[in-house]
């Protein structure tokens, strides 16, 4: 007989709800003209965060990859006009990555393409649970638990 596996169970149910994510998101994505994958979505959402240029090894560390993988995602997006590789002005061989006037169209239609999947994911689920399982997220991806006042903690 074996023993129940709760967290196991859990675990693949997060795992099967993240290939569900990536399928709708793919699935919007391919309904627009962008022609992007779904790294360069990453990479194009990163770009929006920085207040200037950042270098290649910038965002290598912000998305956590080797600058290798950068440089292919860079790549691409310089090919569709999305991004431009720019030198830095304090150090000419020091290049940065910056959104191009197509780049920040295609993040408003990738915001919109998220949203979009999101309410689909999202729509069997009440306000109250939307917020339940908000905080609980939260708590997942921050690794600390959020108590909340009158919350038991047991």
């Amino acid at each position: 007989m074996t023993t129940p596996d709760p967290d196991g169970a859990l675990a693949e149910q997060l795992l099967r709800l993240t290939r569900r994510v990536h399928r709708i998101q793919k699935r919007h994505l391919g309904h627009g003209d962008l022609g992007i994958t779904p790294a360069q979505s990453r990479l194009l959402r990163t770009l929006a965060h920085y207040g200037s240029p950042p270098r290649m090894a910038d965002l290598a560390e912000r998305l956590e990859v080797v600058p290798r993988a950068v440089t292919t995602l860079v790549d691409g997006l310089e090919t569709a006009g999305m991004v431009r590789r720019v030198p830095d002005q304090a150090n000419r061989r020091v290049i940065r990555i910056e959104l191009t006037d197509n780049g920040r169209a295609a993040l408003s239609e990738l915001r919109r393409v998220r949203r979009s999947a999101a309410e689909e994911i999202l729509a069997p689920l009440t306000a109250a649970q939307r917020a339940v399982l908000g905080e609980l997220l939260d708590t997942l991806v921050d690794g600390t638990a959020v108590v909340r006042p009158g919350a038991d903690t047991d």
